[in-house]
């Protein structure tokens, strides 16, 4: 049997060293932070297509119409979600940036507003507008405050989340919705 020489030994060695430090360098300046992790979840529920489809997409294309429409009970219309999700993204906001929220009564049903078809360009605008806000305000947060806030804003993407869903199915029981678009 063949031994191998010294100097082949050491040269595998370093090799080995130099992919194993390499390898943790990577890992650590991978390594997440709370603010990735937000910014994250917030831009899959906003913009950024990963494993599941966010609300720009599952609003693109919608006429005026097909987001007003409403069933005979008492679900709620794609705008209304819209406009739910624009209303409580604006209040979390307010109160991220140290800023007095718009009035509330308490009552969850008013925020679901507007079966108004002329005012649908504006909610599109106003969803993105948030949400790019809610992303702009978490990049320029500091680590304390965020560690403050983690909790809020994981559950205002989980939220979002939730809204985008039950308008891909409005979408899709109105034959309205591309499957291209993500979900088949």
């Amino acid at each position: 049997m063949r031994s191998t020489p010294p100097l082949l030994r050491s040269l595998a060695c370093v090799i080995s060293l130099l992919a194993a430090s390499a390898a943790l360098a990577e890992e650590q300046a991978a390594a997440p932070t709370l603010k990735s992790v937000l910014l994250a979840q917030l831009r899959s529920t906003h913009n950024q297509e990963e494993w599941f489809v966010p609300v720009n997409i599952a609003i693109q294309g919608l006429t005026p119409e097909q987001a007003a429409w409403k069933d005979a009970g008492d679900n709620h219309s794609i705008v209304q979600l819209v406009n739910h999700l624009i209303f409580w993204n604006r209040q979390q906001l307010a109160k991220f940036n140290g800023e007095k929220p718009a009035a509330f009564s308490g009552d969850n049903k008013e925020t679901f507003a507007g079966l108004d078809k002329a005012t649908w360009e504006t909610s599109v605008r106003q969803i993105d507008e948030v949400l790019t806000a809610w992303e702009k305000a978490i990049e320029q947060a500091d680590e304390a405050k965020l560690a403050k806030w983690y909790s809020t804003i994981a559950r205002i993407s989980t939220h979002n989340a939730y809204h985008t869903g039950q308008i891909i199915y409005i979408r899709k029981m109105k034959g309205n919705w591309d499957p291209a678009k993500g979900v088949k």
